[in-house]
C-alpha cells in the first residue's frame, strides 16, 4: 500500500500525482489488474522567465527531487506538456528541451511518458519534441488499464487531425467496449473557453470515439489550475501547472498569470492524488495546498 504522507512531499514544488489504489480488487488480480499509481507533472515550461515565477530555474528541479523521495516510486511518470516555454528561435527550443530531458534524467523511475504542449510543437509541428521525446501521440498499456496519449498541439490550429482522428478509431476498436481508458492530452478535448485557447477545435470528433467506451477518464493540462468537468459519462480533470496559476475560465479579459506573491510563493500550484476504484468504475480525487501559507 502506498504511503499516502509521501505524497505531501510533492506540496513544494507543485504538478499532480495520480495514485491508483485498489484498482479492480485483489480477486482481479490473476487476470492481470494489479494496484498501482503513476505521478502526472504538467506545464513546466523550461526557459520561461518573468514575474509570474521569478524562482523558474528552480521548480522543475524541485519537482524532480520531490519525486524521488516519494516513500514508494510510481510505476511511471506522465508530463502532460509545455514541457519548454515558446520560443521563435529553433536552435533555442532545442537547447531548452535538451536542458529539460537533462533535468528529468535525474528521475529515479526511467518509465516517463511525454506529451508535447503548444509551447513545445505549435511553432515546428512538433518536430523538435520528436526529435528529443519521440511520437506526439500513442498508446499504451499498463496493468490492465490502456492509455492514449492524444496530440491537439502540434497543428497550430488546436486540431488533432484527420490522420489523427483515424488513429483514435483504430485503438480504440481494439478495446472491448468497457476497457478501462485513460486519456491524456495537453488541452481540454471540450470547449473549456475557446476565446483563451483552452479547447481543441475537433475535441468534439475525438469526443464521439471515445462515448461508447463505458469507462473512459481524460487527465490534461494547459489551464494551470484544477478544473474538473463531465461529458456525460466521461470525466476530464486539469492539472495545476509546475510555472505559474492562470485565471479562472472567463473570469477576466486575458488569460494573464495570476500576479507571484513571494509570501507564498507556492499560491496556486499543487498537486493531485486520486484513488480509483474500479468496481463500479470511480474516481476520488483530492487536492492539496502546494505550499503552506
Amino acid at each position: 500500500m502506498i504511503d499516502r504522507r509521501g505524497f505531501l512531499r510533492l506540496g513544494a514544488v507543485g504538478g499532480g500525482a495520480v495514485f491508483m489504489s485498489g484498482l479492480y480488487g485483489k480477486a482481479m488480480a490473476a487476470d492481470g489488474y494489479e494496484d498501482f499509481y503513476f505521478v502526472q507533472l504538467s506545464d513546466s515550461h523550461w526557459g520561461y522567465k518573468g514575474p509570474a515565477n521569478p524562482e523558474a530555474q528552480n521548480t522543475l528541479r524541485q519537482a524532480v527531487d520531490s519525486v524521488n523521495a516519494l516513500a514508494v516510486q510510481p510505476d511511471f511518470i506522465v508530463f502532460t506538456g509545455d514541457l519548454t516555454h515558446t520560443t521563435d528561435d529553433p536552435a533555442e527550443r532545442r537547447r531548452r528541451m535538451a536542458e529539460f530531458k537533462q533535468i528529468t534524467a535525474e528521475l529515479k523511475v526511467k518509465d516517463v511518458h511525454y506529451l508535447a504542449g503548444e509551447h513545445d510543437a505549435s511553432l515546428d509541428n512538433g518536430a523538435a519534441f520528436q526529435e528529443f521525446f519521440g511520437p506526439t501521440h500513442y498508446s499504451f498499456d499498463h496493468k490492465g488499464v490502456h492509455f492514449i496519449a492524444i496530440d491537439n498541439v502540434s497543428d497550430p490550429g488546436a486540431r488533432i487531425g484527420e490522420a489523427q482522428l483515424a488513429w483514435l478509431k483504430a485503438d480504440l476498436a481494439k478495446q472491448a467496449k468497457d476497457a478501462r481508458i485513460v486519456v491524456l492530452t495537453h488541452r481540454p478535448l471540450f470547449d473549456l473557453a475557446p476565446k483563451w485557447d483552452w479547447a481543441t477545435r475537433d475535441g468534439e470528433q475525438a469526443m464521439a470515439l471515445l462515448m461508447p467506451y463505458s469507462n473512459v477518464t481524460v487527465f490534461y493540462g494547459h489551464i494551470h489550475q484544477e478544473n474538473h468537468h463531465m461529458s456525460g459519462h466521461i470525466a476530464h480533470h486539469a492539472a495545476k501547472s509546475l510555472i505559474f496559476p492562470l485565471p479562472a475560465p472567463g473570469s477576466q479579459d486575458k488569460r494573464t498569470p495570476l500576479p507571484w506573491d513571494p509570501a507564498a510563493p507556492g499560491k496556486g500550484l499543487g498537486f493531485r492524488e486520486v484513488e480509483a476504484e474500479m468496481k463500479p468504475v470511480a474516481y476520488q480525487i483530492t487536492e492539496f495546498p502546494a505550499m503552506k501559507g
